[in-house]
């Protein structure tokens, strides 16, 4: 067993702090991707220092792409011709795993593709899949899924592909990115029976746009969609990477749950990330939330109500979800999930078993989670490697006595020092005098 983590326990003490939340992970990547494939340079500010992005830089730097990190962090990206030999190691990021396959199928040479063992069960098909039908070169023994190897000669024509994306919205995502780069543009076709985290494809799409790409969407009356990249150069840019709102969550529960307040900085008025939907929902579920100049208040009123919800386009928000649900006065039931099985673990496998563990009531079905009240007592909360189920039982552990996460580590994936962060928002006794930082 990795080594245990004591929660810290809270009690009914609120918590009154002041959170700055560090870039976001799903912006980062894709905005070094398109800086990679960009036709001048381009400089990124705050952005995500994470295991996550530190595998999608190394995985650049590997097949040519020169990034320099400033001493602030920010990072400068000077786009280059890519080329192998190359071995990539995408770790266990979803990201990394799919959008780097095609551009590195851009590359000249062969690029060898690896991981964690987690990795190789992971879906990357789809993806495998549309580049072999626009003719790129790939080993991958017959299984369409990492390890992977592949053969670019330097270029992609481009062309028309069908894109099953019921497991993941990445695959299409990888797709749209390298359109630009392509001689004639892409154009992908949504087939398949459902469509998770759209608002992912959306902030993709966003970014394209900023980076001067030419997109265009039609939605047939089946619902469908059909998405056309056009030819042409990516123009660096200058960007701020907003902070990633989906790792607030822990921190919004935490007023929740204890019935304090907490202010999350420089929350975006408008933007494209999944997170963003956390005010609707834990608004539902008891909280008072509102703007208060560029930060976001949260306030805990002392209740929490349990909530019955599709998370199908937000399913990364289901971990801390699940935790404040099994926290609730009453049940809660979380829809439209199934495609979580396939994640960094089976979520919902993962968080039915180590709340139950705890004494919590948790029905599992093929895509839902059904959750009543009940009384959770101490007790190991295991992880899985999944950095979402991590923070889920350090939400658990401020008003749990006794409870140990293992592998607190693994929140390194997309936060640099969660630990760390939580004690100091649980230190905090002067409200807004000054900031945590993560």
């Amino acid at each position: 067993m990795s080594e245990l983590w004591s929660a810290p326990f809270r009690g009914n003490n609120p918590i009154f702090a002041a959170i700055t939340i560090p870039g976001s992970k799903s912006a980062t990547n894709r905005a070094l991707i398109l800086a990679a494939l960009a036709s001048s340079p381009s400089k990124l500010r705050r952005p995500l220092h994470s295991r996550d992005s530190a595998l999608m830089i190394a995985g650049l730097r590997a097949i040519g792409c020169q990034i320099i990190e400033e001493a602030n962090g920010d990072l400068e990206i000077t786009p280059t011709k890519f080329f192998g030999p190359a071995s990539v190691d995408v770790g266990n990021a979803g990201t990394v795993m799919r959008f780097l396959p095609p551009v590195a199928a851009l590359a000249s040479g062969l690029i060898h593709f690896d991981g964690d063992p987690r990795s190789h069960e992971r879906p990357v098909g789809p993806v495998i899949s549309a580049l072999e039908e626009l003719g790129v070169s790939i080993e991958h023994g017959g299984r369409y899924s990492l390890p992977l190897t592949i053969n670019g000669n330097g270029s992609i024509n481009g062309g028309e592909v069908e894109i099953d994306a019921s497991s993941s919205s990445q695959f299409i995502s990888a797709l749209l990115m390298i359109g630009p780069a392509t001689k004639n543009g892409i154009t992908i076709k949504q087939v398949g029976d459902s469509l998770p985290s759209l608002p992912h494809i959306e902030m993709t799409l966003d970014m394209l746009k900023t980076f001067g790409a030419n997109v265009t969407i039609e939605i047939a009356d089946n619902g469908k969609r059909e998405w056309k990249v056009a030819p042409g150069k990516l123009i660096g840019q200058d960007l701020i990477i907003e902070p990633d709102l989906s790792n607030a969550a822990p921190f919004m529960a935490a007023a929740m749950i204890t019935g304090g307040e907490v202010r999350i900085s420089d929350w975006p008025k408008q933007t494209s990330q999944p997170g963003d939907q956390l005010r609707k929902i834990l608004t539902q579920m008891g909280a008072e939330i509102e703007f208060v100049g560029t930060s976001l208040k949260v306030v805990g009123t002392g209740k929490i109500l349990g909530i019955d919800i599709d998370l199908h386009g937000v399913g990364e928000l289901t971990p801390s979800i699940a935790a404040i649900a099994a926290l609730a006065s009453s049940p809660s039931s979380l829809r439209g999930i199934g495609h979580l099985r396939l994640h960094e673990t089976d979520r919902l496998s993962a968080l039915a078993t180590e709340i139950n563990a705890l004494g919590g009531d948790v029905d599992e079905e093929e895509s839902a989670l059904h959750i009543s009240p009940a009384p959770l007592h101490s007790g190991v909360f295991h992880t899985y490697e999944d950095h979402r189920l991590a923070t889920a039982g350090a939400m658990l552990g401020l008003v749990v006595s006794g409870i140990q996460v293992e592998d607190i580590e693994t929140t390194r994936k997309t936060l640099p020092d969660f630990p760390g962060a939580w004690q100091e928002m649980l230190d905090s006794r002067t409200l807004f005098s000054s900031e945590s930082k993560i």
